[in-house]
């Protein structure tokens, strides 16, 4: 049995993350072993390409800010493992963690050798332990859940939410859902459940199709941005976007959000028509104030994130097609004419022949590097891959960080992206090594 959060998380990150048999007749299982702490929970499922993180953001603060204790289960983290189960924004404690391994580690084992079904992911023992923790040991009025990867086979997709949220669908984990964009809208059409509203914010018309279908074939009424809700911007500044948002009982004007970018204005949406739904079946009715302040409150490390004025530091964990495009747009809306700096590192399942002209299409130069992962991209293919005139290649990513901290002038920006690992490792050593800096981390 485990003594310290240490041991605890060396069992964990030592487990396959690709499961041996998937599907989740393996969660269900253990669950079942474990008399099925996911059943206590009330909770909101949130799936999608991209924009999960954010959309569970806005509801996280509205809820709090109305007095509610909610839960929430993200990933991937940024500062530390346990933030992925937070409570209030406050993360699981070590003490708690030791506690939930300590209950999930027999079923666990006992599935891995004591049946055919085959051993446990590291995501799905991660997901056991949310259960424990959310369901027994720390109950909340509300959880929000975010999918891992995809969702009809998700570990998540074993709880029976109040309603359920696909933000968008686009190209990503090619290898695990499929080669086309139908494919992948089927598996994220997965969470939908029996009875269960669900609010999407896709557009795309083959997309919409398929999640019309399964809405359909699962009687769960569906609720999309354009026909039941609606966002209108209202303008940007340097504070933010304002709005206005309209549903069946939420009519507000002029809403205002810190984390930048016009997408973020369809997350915002999917979360006020989350809000929506819940008052009207459920009864969680937050007063308009409650609402105005948390979405102004709301903020998601790594999501174009500010983490120094001067120079002025930009992270943002765009890590494929869809994201690198809405990082473009939103560069483009905040720093028109400014001088862009690019450091860019990403994982090497990723579309990077794709993302890199686009990133590269707003950049005064590149420098691509790499970190310590198995899984990523060498930084000397990456800068094959580029055609942009002022390029270079560095394989240490603190060395080159360095570089550009002290080429970046007075108006230029400082942009790094291209993957949320990435990124959590520049966050760190920028706070531990640069407190010389204006920071304005969160």
């Amino acid at each position: 049995m485990f003594k310290s959060a240490e041991e605890a998380l060396s069992w964990i990150h030592g487990l396959n993350n690709e499961p041996g048999k998937p599907g989740t007749e393996r969660m269900k299982w253990m669950l079942d072993r474990m008399r099925h702490p996911e059943h206590r929970l009330r909770s909101v499922h949130v799936g999608g390409t991209n924009g999960k993180g954010s959309t569970v953001c806005f509801l996280w603060h509205i809820y709090q800010e109305e007095g509610l204790k909610v839960g929430t289960f993200t990933s991937p983290y940024i500062t530390s493992f346990n933030e992925r189960m937070m409570v209030n924004g406050e993360a699981i404690s070590d003490d708690d963690l030791v506690r939930a391994a300590n209950i999930v580690y027999p079923v666990v084992k006992e599935a891995a050798h004591e049946t055919n079904l085959g051993r446990p992911s590291e995501f799905e023992v991660v997901t056991l332990i949310s259960f424990v923790y959310f369901g027994r040991m720390n109950p909340c009025d509300l959880v929000l859940y975010e999918v891992g990867l995809g969702g009809r086979l998700d570990p998540t997709n074993v709880i029976f939410p109040l309603v359920s949220i696909i933000t968008n669908v686009g190209m990503d984990h090619m290898q695990q859902l499929g080669d086309t964009l139908e494919k992948i809208a089927k598996e994220k059409a997965g969470i939908i459940k029996h009875g269960v509203g669900v609010i999407t914010t896709v557009e795309n018309p083959q997309v919409l199709s398929v999640l019309r279908r399964t809405a359909k074939a699962e009687q769960a009424n569906i609720y999309v941005i354009g026909d039941e809700f609606r966002v209108q911007s209202a303008g940007h500044d340097e504070a933010g976007e304002h709005f206005d948002f309209d549903s069946l009982y939420i009519h507000e004007k002029d809403l205002m959000i810190r984390m930048k970018g016009q997408y973020q204005l369809k997350n915002a949406a999917a979360a006020l028509m989350a809000v929506d739904f819940l008052q009207s079946f459920f009864g969680l009715t937050p007063e308009k104030e409650s609402i105005r302040n948390g979405l102004r409150k709301a903020v998601w490390p790594g999501r174009f994130e500010t983490v120094s004025r001067d120079p002025l530091i930009i992270l943002d964990g765009a890590h494929n097609l869809q994201g690198t495009e809405a990082l473009v747009q939103t560069v483009k809306r905040y720093y028109p004419g400014r001088k862009i700096h690019v450091l860019y590192a990403v994982m090497k399942d990723k579309e990077y022949s794709r993302m890199i002209p686009r990133i590269e299409s707003i950049a005064a130069d590149m420098t691509f590097t790499t970190i310590a992962s198995s899984r990523a991209a060498h930084s000397h293919d990456l800068y094959e891959v580029s055609s942009h005139t002022r390029k270079r290649e560095n394989r240490s990513w603190q060395t080159a960080l360095e570089k550009l901290i002290s080429e970046t002038q007075d108006r230029d920006v400082l942009l790094a992206c291209g993957s949320l690992y990435f990124i959590a490792q520049i966050r760190r050593y920028i706070y531990r090594h640069h407190k010389d800096l204006q920071l304005h981390l969160n």
